[in-house]
């Protein structure tokens, strides 16, 4: 059996689209799982002992337009594949599926374009992405069956190259922060963050910051003339940031992709929302992670993937949510964490 899953959307929806996929795996034994995806979320899939193939569709250049998308389809189709799975709800991804004429696709019934999707799974608005995604196999996941945590592999050289980086933390224990998001309004205030990195190295932890190079300036406010933080913004992938955060002993992040990350490192993370909320089903699921917003706001959540700058022009959802406040939350995951495991 030859199985294609379709998802290109952000890196944070490639790593949830992951639990679906060792599923299919699961369920059909002997089948083959391709995945299309696009080129900057190749790596996630590449490094997933599940995927079969991975083939990069470049909708903004090479595959860009009509013209693109139909040569693409055609490509897709030669390889005749039994089953398409679109956890991505684009009418682009159905009209892909379409244009192959599997003997089966599923996606949802509130995906753009749904009626030319062969089966239609209900899109449940107040489950967890993973848990709506795994719904196309039609398996009743529970509760807590469907929290299946992400896994990715690393190779042993790759992992040196990140101990290289790191190799100056000595017996400290880590903290990784993620500050970063591609939008303003789900960045938690980054003199914030300088604020709980501050704290937290005086209280004998060293900081690591990650996040992408778009991310380095941003970043700088915090680690700049401190010798106890380290800012790896751009200088790891994500492969190599989940390996760096199997190493910590948390992360704290925005309401973005580091996030999952940490659940394909199954460490505890500290989500921090602003303008978004967990209701959305992009939350962490694995044990000892929590999730921390300041709700009292007649216009929160304003958007699902948030705004370059805030509709309301106060930010509130940010500045209310104060650095004490969070630091608290960060002991309490601490103090737990240590009364379990030590």
């Amino acid at each position: 059996m030859k199985i294609l899953v379709i998802q290109t959307a952000f890196p944070g929806d490639a790593i949830l689209t992951l639990p679906l996929i060792q599923e299919i795996n699961r369920i059909f034994i002997s089948a083959k799982v391709d995945v299309v995806c696009i080129p900057s979320t190749s790596i996630i899939f590449r490094s997933s002992n599940y995927v079969n193939e991975v083939i990069e569709f470049d909708k903004r250049n090479k595959n860009k337009g009509i013209s693109g998308l139909i040569k693409f389809a055609s490509y897709i189709k030669s390889k005749e594949y039994d089953k398409i799975y679109s956890p991505h709800r684009s009418a682009r991804s159905a009209i892909l599926t379409f244009l192959c004429n599997p003997k089966e696709s599923y996606s949802f019934d509130k995906s753009s374009l749904n009626f030319l999707y062969k089966s239609k799974i209900k899109y449940e608005s107040d489950w967890h992405e993973v848990r709506r995604n795994l719904s196309l196999l039609g398996n009743n996941y529970s509760d807590e069956e469907w929290k299946i945590l992400p896994k990715l592999s690393l190779s042993d050289n790759k992992k040196k190259v990140v101990d290289a980086k790191i190799k100056v933390v000595g017996q400290k224990k880590m903290i990784v922060l993620a500050p970063g998001s591609v939008w303003a309004t789900k960045r938690y205030p980054i003199n914030y963050f300088k604020v709980i990195s501050e704290e937290l190295i005086k209280s004998g932890y060293q900081i690591v910051i990650i996040g992408g190079k778009e991310d380095k300036q941003l970043t700088e406010e915090i680690s700049i003339g401190n010798k106890d933080i380290i800012n790896l913004c751009g200088e790891l992938n994500f492969i190599e940031s989940i390996y760096l955060l199997s190493k910590s002993i948390l992360l704290i992040s925005n309401d973005s992709a580091p996030t999952h990350l940490a659940m394909c490192a199954d460490i505890p993370v500290l989500t921090i929302y602003c303008s978004t909320v967990p209701k959305f089903g992009f939350y962490p699921y694995n044990t000892d992670s929590r999730v921390i917003s300041y709700d009292k706001l007649d216009c929160k959540p304003c958007g699902i993937h948030g705004y370059n700058k805030c509709p309301e022009m106060h930010f509130n959802c940010g500045q209310y949510l104060t650095p004490e406040r969070v630091l608290e939350e960060i002991n309490s995951i601490l103090m737990e964490r240590y009364s379990l495991h030590n």
